[in-house]
C-alpha cells in the first residue's frame, strides 16, 4: 500500500513538474514577444525547448508567407527538394503519426503538426524522436498538444511581426505616393486660358495616387499656343516618372528652340526610347494653332483621336505615327493642317474615357462621348466637362474607374 501511495505521489510530482516547464516555455515565449525580441531570438528560444528541454534531435518548422519556406531546421542535412508542402502535407488538418507514407522522406519522421489560424494553414512542424521526448505527461502523445500551442504562438508572432513591418513599409510607401502626387500635380497647367479667342478647360481623375496621364498648355506668342495630351502604357510610379521625363523634355524643347512638330516627335521618341528601353511607350497627341491664319497643325502619335466638332459637323484627328518609343526608329509620320471656323470645339481625351465600363461590360466609346459634346455645345468648356464626367458616373453606376481619365475641351472663338 506504501509502495502504491509513493508511485501515485511520482506520478502526480512528474505531471506537476511537466505542467510546471509548460507554463514557464509559454511564459518565457509570451514575454520574448512582449518585448519586442526579433524573429531570431524568438526561434532560438522556440530551438531551445524543442532540442535541449524536450529532447527533439530532428524537426523541421515550414512557414507560409508569400510562399512555404523552412523557418527552422535541426537534424536535417541539405536542401530539402523531396518535399511539396502543397502537395504533400497542407492535407493533413490534425496532429498525424507517420506510419507509412507514399513520400519516403517523411518516413524519416514521426509526426506532423499543423498550425491553423481561422482555417489558413500557417505552418507545419514534421519531427522525429517522438518515444525520446522529455518531459512526458502520460505518454510521449501528450505532449504534442502543447507543441502545437508552442509553434501556434511563435507562427502567429512571427506573422505578426511580418504584418507589422509590411504595414510600415506600405504607410511609407503612401507617404511617398501622396508626395509623388503632389509634385505630379505641378506637371499639370495651373492656369488654362479663358478669353475672346479661347476657352480651355480639363478635368483629370486619377485611378491612383500617381498616373501616366497628361495634358499640357504653352503658349509660344501672343497668336500661337500648343495643346497636347499622353498616356504611358502601363500604371504606377514607372509610368509616372516616364511621363514626368517627357513632359520636361518637351517643356525644355519649347523654352530653347524653335522648329516644326515633325522634328519634335522624332527627338521625343528618341528620349522615349533610351528612357523607356523598349518596354513602355506613350500615345501623344500635339497640336499647335495659330489665331491669325486660323490654321490647326496636329500629329497623334498612336492616341486616342480627339474630336473636332463645329456645331453639327465633326471630324477625327487621326493622322500621325506609331507611338512614342515603340521603336528607335519612326517608320512613317504624318501631319495634318486643318483650317478652323469660328465657335469651334477641340476636345482632347484618354483612353480612361472611351473605355470606362458599365455593368454590362460595355464601354462607353467615342460615339456616345460625341453625343455629350454636341448636346450641350453651348456650355462653357469647364461646364462641359463637367457634364461629361457625370455622364461618366452614370455610365459606370457601382463600378470603379479602372483607369486615369483625363479631358481638355478647347473652344476656338
Amino acid at each position: 500500500m506504501t509502495y502504491v501511495s509513493e508511485q501515485i505521489l511520482i506520478e502526480l510530482e512528474n505531471k506537476i513538474k511537466a505542467k510546471e516547464f509548460k507554463l514557464n516555455s509559454l511564459l518565457e515565449v509570451t514575454n520574448s514577444i512582449n518585448s519586442n525580441k526579433s524573429v531570431s531570438e524568438i526561434l532560438t528560444i522556440y530551438n531551445f525547448i524543442l532540442k535541449e528541454q524536450l529532447g527533439l534531435r530532428k524537426f523541421i518548422l515550414f512557414n507560409k508567407q508569400d510562399h512555404w519556406n523552412i523557418l527552422l531546421k535541426v537534424g536535417v542535412k541539405g536542401v530539402i527538394k523531396e518535399l511539396n508542402i502543397e502537395e504533400d502535407i497542407l492535407k493533413f488538418k490534425e496532429i498525424t503519426v507517420i506510419e507509412s507514407s507514399y513520400k519516403s522522406y517523411l518516413n524519416d519522421f514521426d509526426v506532423i503538426v499543423p498550425v491553423f489560424h481561422k482555417d489558413k494553414p500557417l505552418a507545419y512542424l514534421i519531427l522525429s524522436g517522438l518515444q525520446d521526448m522529455k518531459a512526458a505527461e502520460g505518454s510521449p502523445l501528450a505532449n504534442l498538444n502543447f507543441i502545437q500551442t508552442l509553434t501556434n504562438l511563435i507562427v502567429v508572432a512571427i506573422e505578426n511581426k511580418r504584418m507589422a513591418k509590411e504595414s510600415l513599409k506600405q504607410e511609407g510607401i503612401k507617404k511617398e505616393l501622396e508626395v509623388a502626387s503632389e509634385m505630379q500635380k505641378l506637371l499639370f497647367p495651373s492656369n488654362l486660358p479663358n478669353n475672346s479667342k479661347l476657352d480651355i478647360s480639363a478635368k483629370y481623375l486619377p485611378h491612383h495616387k500617381v498616373s501616366g496621364d497628361y495634358y499640357d498648355y504653352i503658349q509660344i506668342n501672343e497668336d500661337e499656343f500648343i495643346i497636347c495630351i499622353a498616356d504611358v502604357s502601363g500604371k504606377g510610379i514607372s509610368a509616372a516618372m516616364l511621363m514626368a521625363t517627357f513632359q520636361a523634355t518637351l517643356r525644355t524643347v519649347f523654352n530653347y528652340q524653335r522648329f516644326d512638330l515633325e522634328f519634335l516627335i522624332h527627338e521625343l521618341n528618341k528620349k522615349v526610347f533610351k528612357n523607356a528601353n523598349g518596354e513602355k511607350f506613350i500615345t501623344f497627341f500635339i497640336s499647335q494653332y495659330n489665331a491669325k491664319t486660323r490654321q490647326l497643325k496636329y500629329i497623334n502619335a498612336g492616341h486616342n483621336w480627339p474630336i473636332l466638332i463645329n456645331k453639327k459637323h465633326q471630324r477625327f484627328l487621326n493622322k500621325g505615327c506609331i507611338g512614342l518609343g515603340m521603336l528607335d526608329e519612326i517608320p512613317f509620320l504624318e501631319s495634318e493642317t486643318i483650317d478652323i471656323e469660328p465657335n469651334t470645339t477641340l476636345l482632347l481625351f484618354t483612353d480612361g474615357v472611351v473605355e470606362l465600363e458599365n455593368e454590362n461590360e460595355e464601354q462607353f466609346e467615342t460615339d456616345r462621348l460625341t453625343k455629350v459634346v454636341k448636346s450641350f455645345y453651348p456650355l462653357s468648356m469647364e461646364d462641359l466637362n463637367e457634364i461629361i464626367f457625370k455622364k461618366l458616373d452614370e455610365w459606370r453606376g457601382q463600378k470603379n474607374y479602372v483607369d486615369d481619365t483625363a479631358i481638355l475641351s478647347c473652344r476656338i472663338f
